[in-house]
């Protein structure tokens, strides 16, 4: 039996902009965390080489040090690592593997295909079909169906791009691969990267996915392939085995009637220190609820990895209790009347955020002087 692990889209470099420095800091090491696991994971289950289809790096610019870095992550796994370039390292005259290269910073043990040729390494005989630049419209992996291998040897096909037909309909997907290309080439096994969540296309060829999450899309992602092979023609078993860290959650809360107040401050309070959410909250609370959710999206922030929190839909709906327990002395509390009577008048109107920000004032106001 032959046993290897298949992943790809590690995007090492990429630098998560939407966050703040101190989380896109976080999330960028995980990526380290992830490779780094997928060579203990190799150890563990004695497998004989690991596969990277593409993208592993984000860009051709990261730095030296990321490069070093990155290849040192490898070390927990001594077997032969074999990769090829995607759309983002794509193996340009020059490009981040030449860098990688001259630097000698690529192990021994890890196979950089550069060139459409054979490979024959740990059993396999390997078809890679690197990128040599960042988007094509020809299918590089045309070639495997006529190259000759050791007919004893499992062919693997490894290849970065869109199997064509799966996209929606009119969408024109560059760096395409013929649908059907495992049967008809031949392949034990086609090894797939690009799309960042795990997928199968048929029964010898997958999508391995990006080993740690990356967006806010429930595309299964987080995970490495292992795939086994009693031989050349038998079909692969695959598992899916988990190396993500963190959990990409876009959540949407809905406040339409007064227990689910109650319901959304137990999610938010379920947030921890893996997840990265991204929350919107819609529906109407009163002055007591916006400040019970304010506080809970506080304390959340404080546990979750990363918490976006959207409130633009969420009608503050002030009662005359609300703006009663609102009461002071002197000018505020004319501002407060009014903002009470514009509010009656006008209910979508900017006194309602005044209100809000008041409430909140207030509220941090008096809580210091207890």
């Amino acid at each position: 039996m032959t046993t290897f692990l298949h992943t790809a889209d590690w995007q090492i470099g990429k630098l998560f902009g939407q966050f703040d420095a101190d989380d896109a800091a976080m999330l960028a090491d995980a990526r380290f965390a992830a490779v780094e696991r997928i060579a203990r994971l190799a150890t563990e289950h004695r497998v004989d080489a690991v596969l990277v289809a593409g993208d592993v790096f984000d860009a051709q610019g990261v730095a030296d040090r990321t490069l070093h870095r990155l290849f040192h992550a490898l070390s927990g796994y001594a077997g032969p690592w074999v990769m090829i370039p995607g759309n983002h390292d794509a193996g340009l005259a020059e490009s981040v593997w030449q860098r990688a290269e001259r630097l000698d910073a690529i192990p021994p043990h890890v196979h950089v295909c550069l060139e459409p040729r054979p490979l024959i390494v740990a059993g396999l005989a390997i078809l890679p079909a690197p990128l040599t630049q960042r988007i094509t419209h020809a299918d590089l992996t045309e070639w495997f169906a006529g190259a000759d291998t050791p007919a004893d040897l499992p062919r693997i096909g490894l290849a970065h791009g869109s199997v064509q037909g799966i996209l929606a309909e009119g969408i024109d997907a560059s760096n395409p691969i013929a649908a059907g290309r495992a049967e008809q080439a031949r392949l034990d096994y086609l090894a797939l990267g690009d799309w960042h969540g795990t997928r199968q296309v048929d029964a010898r060829c997958w999508y391995a996915g990006t080993p740690e999450t990356d967006r806010f899309r429930a595309n299964d992602s987080g995970q490495a392939l292992l795939v086994r092979l009693d031989g050349p023609g038998a079909l692969p078993a695959v598992s899916p085995l988990a190396t993500g860290r963190y959990r990409w959650l876009a959540d949407h809360l809905a406040l339409r009637v007064p227990t689910d107040l109650a319901t959304a401050l137990a999610h938010i309070d379920g947030y921890g220190p893996a997840d990265v959410v991204q929350l919107a909250i819609a529906g109407q609370t009163d002055l007591a609820g916006h400040r019970r959710l304010a506080d809970a999206l506080v304390r959340a922030s404080g546990k979750a990895r990363c918490l976006n929190a959207d409130l633009d839909a969420l009608r503050l709906e002030p009662t005359d209790a609300d703006i009663a327990a609102l009461a002071a002395d002197g000018y505020l509390g004319e501002v407060i009347a009014e903002l009470g009577d514009a509010l009656h008048r006008q209910p979508d109107g900017p006194a309602r955020d005044a209100l809000a920000l008041l409430a909140g004032f207030l509220g941090d106001e008096r809580g210091a002087t207890r």
